[in-house]
Formats: structure tokens, sequence, C-alpha cells
């Protein structure tokens, strides 16, 4: 275990300005603690997060991401609090290890790959600093190198596989190759222990056979391009057994079959140089067609730079040779963290990995180390977010989706019952913006059906979509409904009853293809009155017929409709149950239902006039009433008491005027009819703090 000035020491190395206090610090509350703590290795829990903050050192990173290492399971599992880790180690400190705590609350499903991508994801979006995510690179990489002291094979094996799917893939996305050949290589051994018992051998074989092969083959590439004028760095290596394995799986061979098991780096000073080291290697052994890659004028999408070539050596083997420069290498082994390097104030080197292009303009062009810090946020979804289900199925959406959208993207049946939700254990509005890490439970109801106002928060297209597609159905269905009510009224001003062939022939001349085709016609006034009663019975209209009497025509009743979907309620009057309404009729349009009383029907307006009747038990409606309150203590509590007490549900409160000694306000309020509203009124009127109560 790395002592305290050792750890310390390293961190000077390459950054002498490093906070020395603050490693220390953090050295001597991790050993505390974590106290008596024993790992399943039999070594004290402490020294993990000390070798933990040791690989972050041989990634040269800056001092908070060391003492975040070192720290980094204190809130997990000891009793520090993050309020304590912010107060001795500053916000950002405190940040960062509260990140890694989330990683590691994380359980992964690896046997769906799907689920893994997206855990993946996950593990980006939450690691909005991407010190974060190297952080917990570190930490599975010196858990992997110790796993083989866990007793149990099959949590051994777990592990094994949620690092192969899950953070070697993670390692390769930021380029830090090295970390993901050492997490594979530890990971195969765990799974597939006797393929890689059998590489390893045979690799020693190998070995034996050839002597030093791989030391005699990189002297004479290095002595070739000294005799041609290239002074370069050459070294070799025998392949990690995972590759070879891998390789051997794909291509469906055996390890004799597989010739290119030795690799070779050759690193010069610049990219001149790496295209005239190929050069002089092509000129002296001849490539394997279809091997060479140009990963230098074509960098990988993760930053990667590099030429790769595999030729024929003079034993007739073949070897791989990767060709790059010294700030490549560095790219090449230290990933992203290459680049973390800081000098006044701003990164050392330029990125170049394509996701994150827009942050490193912003990096370059740091006006101060606080701009700098508050802008290495990962920019790889940023515009998505991850929530779970509570049996911790992962589900991938848009920033600013709701529970609505989480529901129709677990199942649309599910969308359309949603009744309500709960988000990590607590009820919450279905219009609730879900957040990276969110436990989402949904609550739903047989009875329950897609609302409309869902369209007015909703952000994912399948919730649109099937929210639109059942508004569209109920818009049909109700629209057919009135119809025939407002059909069945128009045919009672007819001067007789109609014969059963009336409807057929009336349909037929006015070129509707079906009834609920007449029926929607009728109800948006693509038909007029006359038009239809002279298809229905003609001469009806003409002077010289009587009408029916007036008693036996009827209010059309509106029970059952739909406000929002058939018709809707006017905002001038507000109309409510136990209201006589009538509705305004208007080519296209929905039905305008307004009270008798509405000033707007006075001043005259151009539609037909339906009379409406609500029908028996009715769902209630929203009143507004102008209250005018007392400036004294209590006084809106007072309001909001009888409000309550006479089970009336307040919707929209707006302070309309302030006047000395008077607060004006206006209320929406849901109530069930006509007397309701008569009884709230009057006990608003009884309350000592209320002035006036008036309906609008």
């Amino acid at each position: 275990m790395l002592r305290q000035y050792e750890l310390v020491e390293r961190v000077r190395s390459y950054d002498p300005d490093a906070d020395e206090g603050l490693i220390n610090r953090a050295y001597v509350f991790s050993l505390k603690a974590h106290g008596s703590q024993i790992r399943a290795s039999g070594d004290p829990y402490f020294s993990h997060p000390i070798e933990v903050a040791g690989i972050l050192t041989d990634l040269k990173l800056d001092d908070e991401t060391i003492v975040t290492g070192i720290l980094h399971d204190t809130i997990e599992d000891t009793v520090a609090t993050p309020d304590e880790i912010e107060r001795l180690f500053g916000t950002n400190v405190a940040r960062l290890v509260d990140g890694v705590t989330k990683l590691s609350k994380i359980e992964a499903q690896s046997e769906n790959e799907r689920a893994a991508e997206n855990l993946r994801k996950f593990l980006l979006a939450l690691s909005d600093d991407i010190r974060v995510l190297l952080v917990k690179l570190a930490d599975r990489l010196h858990n992997m190198r110790t796993l083989h002291h866990i007793e149990s094979e099959d949590k051994r094996r777990r592990i094994a596989r949620e690092t192969m799917d899950i953070y070697a893939p993670l390692a390769e996305r930021i380029g830090m190759y090295e970390i993901m050949n050492e997490m594979q290589t530890l990971a195969f051994r765990q799974l597939e222990p006797d393929a890689f018992a059998s590489i390893t051998r045979r690799l020693q074989q190998l070995h034996a056979e050839g002597g030093d092969i791989v030391s005699r083959i990189g002297l004479g590439l290095q002595l070739h391009l000294a005799d041609n004028g290239l002074e370069a760095e050459v070294t070799g290596r025998e392949k990690h057994p995972y590759s070879i394995w891998k390789k051997m799986a794909e291509r469906h061979i055996s390890f004799e079959q597989l010739s290119d098991v030795m690799a070779f780096r050759v690193i010069v000073d610049d990219v001149a140089e790496c295209y005239k080291a190929l050069g002089l290697i092509h000129s002296r052994w001849p490539m394997v067609p279809g091997r060479f890659k140009d990963y230098v004028s074509t960098p990988k999408r993760n930053g990667y730079r590099s030429l790769h070539t595999s030729v024929i050596h003079d034993s007739k083997m073949r070897i791989e040779i990767q060709i790059r420069d010294r700030r490549m290498h560095d790219q090449a082994e230290r990933g992203l963290a290459a680049h973390w390097a800081y000098k006044e104030g701003k990164p050392a080197a330029d990125i170049r990995v394509p996701w994150i292009d827009d942050l490193v303009e912003i990096l370059d062009h740091a006006a101060s180390p606080e701009e700098l810090l508050e802008h290495t946020r990962m920019a790889m979804y940023q515009d998505r977010i991850f929530a779970f289900t509570p049996k911790g199925e992962l589900i991938q959406l848009p920033k600013g989706a709701t529970p609505i959208d989480f529901a129709y993207a677990v199942h649309t049946d599910l969308g359309d019952k949603t009744v309500g939700a709960k988000v990590n254990g607590r009820v919450v509005p279905l219009r609730t913006l879900l957040e990276n890490g969110d436990q989402v439970e949904i609550l739903a109801s047989e009875a329950q059906h897609p609302q409309p106002s869902w369209l007015r928060f909703v952000a994912t297209g399948k919730a649109r979509s099937a929210v639109r597609r059942f508004v569209r159905h109920k818009e049909r269905d109700e629209t057919v409904e009135l119809g025939h009510k407002i059909y069945d009224e128009i045919v009672a001003r007819l001067p007789m009853p109609l014969p059963a062939e009336a409807l057929p022939r009336a349909r037929k001349k006015l070129k509707m293809e079906d009834d609920d085709a007449l029926m929607i016609a009728i109800a948006r006034k693509r038909i007029g009155d006359e038009a239809l009663m002279e298809a229905l019975m003609p001469g009806s209209t003409g002077g010289d017929v009587a009408p029916r009497p007036v008693a036996q025509r009827q209010a059309i009743s509106i029970k059952g409709l739909t406000a929002g979907v058939a018709y809707h309620l006017a905002q001038c009057c507000h109309p409510i149950p136990g209201d006589r309404i009538v509705g305004l009729r208007r080519e296209d349009e929905e039905i305008e239902v307004h009270a008798i009383g509405c000033e707007r029907l006075a001043t005259g307006v151009d539609a037909d006039w339906l009379d409406l009747a609500w029908g028996d038990g009715s769902d209630g409606a929203t009143a507004r009433l102008c209250v005018i309150l007392r400036d004294v203590a209590g006084a809106l509590g007072a309001m909001a008491g009888v409000f309550g007490a006479k089970g009336a549900n307040i919707v929209n409160l707006n302070l309309v005027h302030r006047d000395g000694s008077f607060h004006t306000f206006h209320v929406d309020v849901e109530v069930h009819d006509l007397a309701h509203l008569h009884a709230i009124i009057a006990a608003l009127r009884a309350a000592d703090q209320v002035s006036s109560a008036e309906r609008i």
C-alpha cells in the first residue's frame, strides 16, 4: 500500500503546484473513517481507496481527483456525510465524491446487451464531470486486480461479466486502452478460465521455443529505422489472452492458425515521422493486404490516433505494428485523462474527441480555472436522462421527459392507464420532469384513459402519438354522438314523423358515405339545418308546412360528452352544472357552451344557437369567483379554509388588485353544480376576513 508521503510525491512529480495539505488531510480522514474495516483479501479496507488514488496518479490527474479517489467510499461505507466532506475538502471534491457514490449504487443488468449499453450511457450521463468516471474506472480496476480473493464463484463471475459488459467498453469509449485491456484480461480469466489457461500456456510455449523473440524483432525494427535516419522507440509484447481468444472466435480458427500474436509500437517525434516510419517498414517487409488502418488522418471516435499495419516478418510470422508520435501515445495510454494536466488554468494539449468538440472550444478559451472547471462537463448524452423501474430496468428518455413519457416507454397499455406516479417513493404530479437516476413507479387504473391535457407536457413521440390517437378516436366518437343528438333535435322540428327510408335517402342525397360521416357533418355544421331537413323531408322548410309545436322540442343533453373534445366551456362566463346553457355552433369547430346570461351572447354572435342541457348527474366544472379580502393576517388562509370545508378544490388563484386595506383575488374553483357554488359564496361572505365574494 502506498504510504502518505509516497502518494504526495507521486502527485508532485507531475504537478508541483498540487495542494499537498488537501491530499494529506484526505489520507488521514479516510484512514480514520474506514477504521477496522477489512476487505475479502484480509487487507485493511483503507488500502483499496489508496490504491485507487495510486492508479489515478498513473493517469497524472489533478489533486482534487486524487482526493476523490481516497474518499470515494467514505459516504457509502462509513459514517461520513456529504456535508462533512464539503466542509473539510471543498465543494468540488464533495460533488465528485457524490458522483462516484451514485455510480456505485447502480446495479448492472449484464444479461441484457441493450440494458448494458443503456447503463454505459447512464454512467456517462451521471458523470457530468469526466473525473467522476475516471475515479470509478480506477475503482473497478483495483477491484478486478483483487477479485480472486472473493470466495463465491458466482459473485466473481457476476463482477467479471459486469466489468466486461460495462466498464471495459466505457474505458475504450474514452480512449483508455491500457485500463480496458487489463480489465478484459482479468474478467476473461474469471469468465473463461479454461480458455484463459490454454492460451496462456501456449503463449508460454511459444516464448520458450523462440526465446526472447519479441525483443529480437523489436530490436530489428529499431535498427532498420535507425539505419535509414529515423530515431524511434520500439516496444513489443505478446497480445493479451482475451484479444487472442476474441480473434480466434471471430475468425473460427485455432491458436496455431492465428499468426499475428505479437504487436509492436513505434513511437516517433511527430506526424511526419509516423508516415516516414510506415514507408520504411513497408519497403522492408511485405504488408498483409487489408490490414492497414490510418487513424491519424481519420481518428477513432474516442480520439485515438495511430497508424496500424501488419507485415510478414523475416521469420515468416505476421506481426502487428502501431506507429504514433509521443502525444498520440500519451493519448492512447491515458485516454481523455491525458488532457487533464493543468497549466495556468488551461489543458496542456488539444482534445481531439468528436463528441466533446464543443467542450474543447470552451476549454481553450477559459478565462480562469473556475470557468474551466465550470465547463468540464460531459457533453455526451446531456440531452438524455435515464430512469429505473421499481425492478431496476433502465429506461432511456429525452431530457424534459415526465412520468407519462416513462409509462409509455415501458408499455403503451401502461401509459394509457396512468393515473399517478411515484418518483423515488414520493407521489408527484404527472407533469414532473424526471432526472437522471430517478426510480419511477407508475400508478395505473383500468378505468383511466389518456387525457388531452397530457399533450401540453409530454416529451416523447411515442407518448404524444398515443395520446393524440386516443384523443382522435374519442373526438370522433363523441362528435358522432353529438351529431346524433343534434339530428334528433332537428328531426323533432319536422312537421311529421320520418319514414324508415328517410335517413338512407338523405345520406345519399347529401353524398355521405355512412351514418357516422353524416353525424360528424351535422355536429361540425358542415350541413345546415335547413339543408338536412329538406333532404330528410322535401318541402319541410317551405312556408306552407307548419312546424311541430315548440313544446315538443327538447334541449340537447351534453351528459356523457367530454369538455375539450366534443365541446368546450366558454372562458368568459365559466358555465357550471345548474346554469341554463346554450351552445354556439360554427362550421368545423367544437360547440362553445355559454351560460344564458353571458354578456357575450347579448352582443350578438355569428353562430347558430343550440338549446343545451347538462343532463342528470353531470360532472362538475370550474367556476370563477372575485373575492375581496381584508388586509389582515390569515385572511388568505381563512379563504382557503372555506373552500376546503366545502369540498371545493382551488385550481387557480390570481391577485389582481391591491388597494390599501383590501386585496382582490380571482379564484378558479372546481364545483359540483350551481347549488354547491352558492353554498361556497355564502360561506365566504360569512367569514370575517372576506369583504365580498361574487361569481364572475
